[in-house]
């Protein structure tokens, strides 16, 4: 086997934390795996991994040669690219929350496939932050804050969390004028069940949280909105997910001056000074392109 194939291997099990793990992120079979770290090994002459309760993890030798590996790896994909006048080809896998995603990123995934005819991309579609090791991801549009300090992260926009209602609701049970008003009336709650049922208002010291008693709890969006536009309730939904309801008269926008900070729209990619060309492709070609939808659009 091809000894830089056997560092990617390595590097690829230490990140993944198992065999199995790096077998499908590779796309290799198990025994392959195996046999390269066996190859490696004894190349090296010491242990590189050992096995703890839950998943393979580098020792201290295994570490320093994975960091190694990783420049020697980056260094290689450069000269490769350098060589080849960096062609933008082979599979991209992309993640986005499932709404944002069907409605705004799978048609720049389409208009990227237009501009690049030798890529491919799967495009997955998760209403939670799916890890992009773990998960062998290589983009991933994030609509939340970022913890995650290692990704390479693009800003594209912004959007804010807010409340709306059908008219028909608020003919019936009147206009909430401050947050403290919502704790009486119906409310359509969309956080899992192990949330507080609460919808909190301002930031810091100034904070202060409403109590909930909704009428209807639902996990997904699309439920939530018709819930709402039939007049079931107040909901607090992304201000994407209704921009057209409001514009049509479906929903009305509530207590605008209370709402929260706005909630920054990411693109983000793994780390590292090197990247392949697909990946430093799509990012330039799906940043220009989200900035300038109107729905995510920074407000001054």
């Amino acid at each position: 086997m091809d000894r830089i194939d056997e560092l990617a291997i390595f590097v690829a099990i230490v990140e993944q934390g198992s065999l199995a793990a790096a077998a499908r992120r590779l796309r290799r079979s198990g025994p392959a795996v195996t046999r390269a770290l066996a190859a490696l090994e004894d190349r090296v002459g010491v242990r590189l991994l050992e096995r703890t309760t839950r998943r393979l993890a580098p020792t201290e030798a295994g570490r320093a040669l994975a960091d190694e590996a990783r420049a020697v790896l980056a260094a290689y994909e450069a000269a490769l690219a350098g060589a080849s006048d960096a062609p933008v080809r082979g599979l991209l896998r992309v993640t986005a929350p499932v709404q944002f995603g069907r409605l705004h990123v799978a048609p720049v995934v389409a208009s990227f496939l237009d501009a690049y005819p030798e890529t491919q991309v799967e495009l997955v579609l998760a209403d939670r932050n799916l890890d992009l090791i773990e998960d062998g991801l290589d983009l991933a549009v994030r609509i939340d804050r970022l913890a995650d300090s290692s990704l390479l992260a693009r800003r594209v926009g912004a959007v804010r969390r807010v409340l709306v209602a059908s008219p028909a609701y608020l003919a019936a049970r009147g206009l909430p004028r401050r947050p403290a008003d919502l704790a009486a009336h119906d409310t359509v709650f969309g956080a899992p069940r192990t949330e507080a049922r609460e919808w909190r208002f301002g930031t810091g010291r100034r904070a202060t949280a409403v109590r909930l008693a909704p009428r209807l709890l639902v996990n997904e969006v699309e439920a939530q909105l018709i819930a709402v536009r039939a007049g079931r309730g107040i909901a607090r939904l992304l201000s994407y997910q209704v921009v057209e309801d409001i514009a049509a008269g479906r929903l009305v926008r509530l207590l605008r001056e209370h709402e929260p900070p706005p909630i920054p729209v990411h693109l983000v990619a793994r780390g590292g000074p090197h990247r392949p060309p697909k990946v430093a492709a799509f990012l330039d070609h799906a940043a220009e392109s989200l900035r300038r939808l109107a729905v995510i659009r920074e407000e001054p």
